[in-house]
């Protein structure tokens, strides 16, 4: 097993920036627009179950998303939601694709800091053009040696992305604040994986946490990541 630390991989949303609690500001809006209709719990488990369906459609991301808004809106409304909430819907969906990018504390000289001494990676996943999108607002892709945007994180995603882009997932770390996709997936593979809370977490994001396990670490922000990487390394 190569120890030696080389590769370290940053998660993008709600890692380098926000972003949930756009999706949630929009939920809110949603059981406003539906409140004649469903109560606000019922309408949330109703889309809940929708994105979940759909993600093998559409992917990650507000696309999906608001499809499924969209759908929700006319399996509860039994095929009558007035077509004026259909376009408040959309127009909410694109609101949120023109949101700007804000950077959450210590991103930019987290990365700045270990990429002094190691090969640098984003992974992220979710629709191509607003990942994209966002990369560019946030002034970050230059600091990055590699990009991956990927429709699903893995064991296997991040097997194959360590041994392109570094020196095999033994020697790597993945750091994110998805449970699921940026710290037991990456375990999976033989990687550190690295958990910073971000406080909002998407459903389908949550795991069970790998306690015990040796190559998971948990952080209080991005500015606890050099010390964490001396110590490894």
């Amino acid at each position: 097993m190569q120890d030696k630390l080389t590769t370290i991989a940053f998660d993008a949303d709600d890692t380098l920036w926000h972003n949930e609690r756009f999706f949630q500001l929009t939920q809110t809006y949603f059981a406003e627009l539906l409140a004649d209709h469903a109560e606000r719990d019922h309408l949330m488990e109703r889309l809940l179950a929708a994105e979940k369906r759909n993600i093998q459609h559409y992917g990650y991301g507000i696309k999906g998303f608001t499809l499924s808004m969209i759908e929700t809106a006319i399996e509860v409304t039994e095929d009558r939601v007035p077509a004026r909430v259909i376009r408040q819907l959309v127009e909410a969906g694109q609101e949120m694709l023109a949101h700007p990018i804000e950077l959450l504390p210590h991103a930019r000289e987290a990365i700045e800091s270990v990429a002094e001494t190691h090969r640098v990676l984003l992974i992220t996943k979710g629709d191509l053009i607003d990942q994209e999108r966002k990369l560019a607002q946030s002034g970050l892709g230059e600091l990055f040696d590699g990009i991956e945007i990927v429709s699903e994180k893995t064991a296997a995603t991040y097997s194959t992305i360590f041994a392109q882009h570094g020196d095999g997932p033994e020697a790597s770390m993945m750091i994110g604040n998805s449970m699921r996709s940026d710290v037991v997936a990456p375990i999976e593979a033989g990687c550190w994986g690295v958990y910073v809370p971000h406080g909002l977490v998407w459903e389908i994001e949550k795991a069970e946490t790998p306690a015990g396990n040796p190559r998971f670490c948990e952080l209080r922000d991005l500015g606890d990541l050099s010390a964490l990487v001396a110590r490894i390394s």
